[in-house]
């Protein structure tokens, strides 16, 4: 049996066993999920640790409690009160979903145990380290991802769909309504008091409603990305790279707002040097075509790394793996905590010929349907891109 289908038998047996129960953020079948990709890892030579970080677990509650405070606040008549809550909840959402402290949820909403696997190998006494990160959690369905969506719309617009290049801002009317909120107790503008209720009662509903729905599989969305992390520990198992610590991370409640990743970079930046750390995010490999994310963010945008980015490119092509560039997501990975950090970082995921992650979101997530070849092609672009960076460093 080939490389490419040794990796490929092992990431279908790991997907299929990992997606064969619910694993909410911050949910005991997280946890079950950690303690097996931690078995794995071990069983390449890897030292692992599972660590149990604090999480809430849910982004549907801290935002629909937001979002219906400043819905309620804009339907009443006083400008004051509507000045304060649409203050107070521009803040805390703009917070939560751009990568800050989630200061509200900590302090308001319920923590629980969320669980990240921590591996190392390589060469562990190395001063230059690569962190690798997938997440092991799963997000729950919404009608507001069903596939359906984007395809009515490449399929009917594909001239439109060919010269997009940025994801729908889907999280920009949850902060406006707040913002309306404010800005209407400010001018007393009833047009935007109006704007404001139908904007922040909508969002509302739309979180409740994705809080009552089940738990997707996951397999794509990042069990293939899990599968891209213990595939590499067997090829540095079998081939050892020299010059380079390896950091193999698998984290919680990122379908929380990365919540798992905040946790890891409270217990761990500290001993990353920055000048001599970089990240390599893997998020969503099993759709047909693998690219790589120019930037990301729901509310400003931010770019990864120029350089990095370029090696990347480089690898790709090193291996005649397509990699499609040019593309942003109005979405956030747990790349963005590492990037907004200070680190050189990259996020490797993959597209449909819509332009989106396949299966984003819903129920049809499932082991049957992950692109397995662009699991083996993730997988090797990773390895190639770690060793040219080990090779660099030879040559410096």
């Amino acid at each position: 049996m080939s490389q490419q289908d040794q990796l490929q038998a092992r990431a279908r047996e790991l997907i299929g066993e990992l997606a064969s129960f619910e694993r909410p953020s911050a949910s005991e079948g997280e946890r079950r999920g950690a303690q097996i990709i931690a078995a794995q890892l071990e069983a390449e030579a890897c030292s692992v640790e599972v660590e149990r970080e604090q999480a809430h677990g849910t982004y549907w509650w801290p935002l629909g409690l937001l979002t219906l405070a400043a819905g309620l606040a804009s339907l009443k008549g006083s400008r004051l009160l509507r000045t304060i809550v649409g203050g107070f909840t521009a803040a805390a959402v703009a917070d939560d979903i751009s990568g800050g402290s989630q200061w509200f949820r900590r302090a308001v909403l319920p923590q629980h145990d969320t669980w990240n696997v921590v591996a190392q190998c390589g060469d562990r006494n190395a001063e230059r380290t690569i962190v690798f990160v997938a997440h092991h959690d799963a997000a729950n369905w919404s009608l507001l991802f069903a596939p359906q969506i984007p395809e009515f719309f490449g399929d009917c617009f594909p001239a439109q769909l060919e010269r997009s290049k940025t994801t729908p801002p889907i999280m920009f009317p949850v902060f406006a309504g707040p913002l309306l909120t404010l800005l209407s107790g400010l001018t007393g503008s009833a047009l935007l008091r109006r704007a404001a209720a139908v904007l922040s009662l909508g969002s509302a509903l739309s979180f409740a409603e994705i809080g009552s729905r089940s738990v997707v599989p996951g397999a794509n969305d990042n069990l293939s990305g899990v599968a891209v992390l213990v595939g590499l520990a067997r090829l540095l198992r079998e081939r050892p790279v020299e010059g380079t610590r390896v950091l193999l991370v698998s984290t919680g409640s990122e379908e929380s707002f990365m919540e798992g990743m905040r946790g890891f970079a409270k217990r761990h930046f500290g001993s990353l040097p920055i000048g001599a750390t970089k990240f390599v995010c893997i998020d969503s490999v099993g759709s047909p075509t693998l690219m790589q994310l120019e930037g990301e963010g729901m509310l400003w945008m931010a770019d990864y790394d120029e350089p990095f980015k370029a090696e990347l490119s480089r690898a790709a092509a090193e291996l005649d793996v397509e990699l499609v560039r040019g593309l942003r997501f109005r979405n956030a990975t747990d790349a963005l905590i590492s990037l907004q950090a200070g680190y050189p970082t990259l996020m490797l995921g993959s597209i449909s010929r819509y332009k989106a992650p396949s299966n984003y979101h819903w129920p049809t997530d499932t082991a049957a349907n992950v692109d397995y070849s662009s699991v083996v092609d993730a997988t090797l672009l990773c390895e190639q891109l770690l060793r040219n960076e080990a090779a660099a460093l030879d040559t410096a």
